[in-house]
């Protein structure tokens, strides 16, 4: 049982789940992103691979994306980047990327790299279910990584079920079949949508991504799922903030209503 499946087995509610970008918004602030999101009660942390056509997300990802590229982020530094960060990191850690730099690595390299540095999961949203099945899973499970997938308000309920039988740690609900992007609020297809999927019986929990941004969203992700994962209000954030973290993620708890300490600031 890795970090996320204890995580998860706690029992825990309103978990949140915080992406950012390796390598921005300057080259060498992961590890020191990673750490603040942890002395901030963060539960959860995705880690994203930066790639030059990242499909799946808006713009603001795409631009930190680009910027982390610009700055000579690659895969290699990543790993390097985290080579320590268990000496003092206890939380889940995540890597989010697009196939084809993990492909470039080699993806056993990949695996192996992951549980080296203590890498719990991945999601690889451009990753074909049967590929998976196929081709990847047995070395994700011989390197004791969750392979997580995505799953949306088009998914059937067939392939919704067969997922979360061949997956591990939890589902990855995106709330739309749109990119990445803060959003005010879930309209009542969207909020159906999340009704549908807590009553079917699966044997993962989930969490929400895409548009959680604000109180009123995150309330609604926390109602239906374990917690919700949010991604670009905090890119914005860190933007925002030229680099500093701390002060990123206390804004972002407080715009989302989540406890902070405004002390640490």
């Amino acid at each position: 049982m890795n970090r996320i499946e204890t995580l998860f087995q706690s029992g825990r509610r309103d978990l949140l789940s915080i992406y950012f970008c390796a390598g921005t918004p300057r080259p060498d602030a992961t590890a020191d992103t990673i750490r603040a999101l942890e002395r901030h009660d963060v539960d959860l942390i995705e880690i994203g691979i930066p790639f030059s056509d990242p499909m799946a997300d808006g713009p603001v990802i795409q631009r930190a994306a680009t910027d982390a590229l610009r700055h000579g982020m690659t895969l290699r530094r990543l790993f390097d980047d985290l080579a320590d960060i268990r000496r003092d990191v206890r939380l889940p850690l995540i890597l989010m990327g697009y196939l084809n730099p993990i492909l470039r690595f080699g993806f056993e390299a990949f695996c192996a790299r992951c549980a080296e540095v203590g890498i719990d999961g991945v999601i690889i949203p451009d990753l074909p279910f049967a590929d998976y099945m196929t081709d990847y899973r047995p070395l994700a499970q011989r390197y004791g990584l969750d392979m997580i997938m995505l799953i949306t308000p088009e998914t059937s309920e067939e392939r919704i079920r067969a997922i979360d039988a061949a997956t591990d740690g939890f589902l990855y609900m995106v709330s739309s079949a749109s990119t990445t992007g803060a959003r005010d609020a879930f309209d009542a297809p969207t909020l159906d949508y999340f009704r549908r999927i807590a009553a079917l019986p699966l044997r993962n929990p989930r969490m929400i991504g895409f548009g959680v941004s604000n109180r009123a969203t995150f309330s609604d992700a926390c109602r239906h799922a374990s917690g919700a994962i949010i991604g670009s209000r905090f890119v914005s954030l860190l933007e925002e903030e030229g680099g500093d973290a701390t002060r990123a993620i206390v804004r972002l708890k407080e715009a989302i209503g989540a406890s902070t300490d405004a002390s640490e600031v």
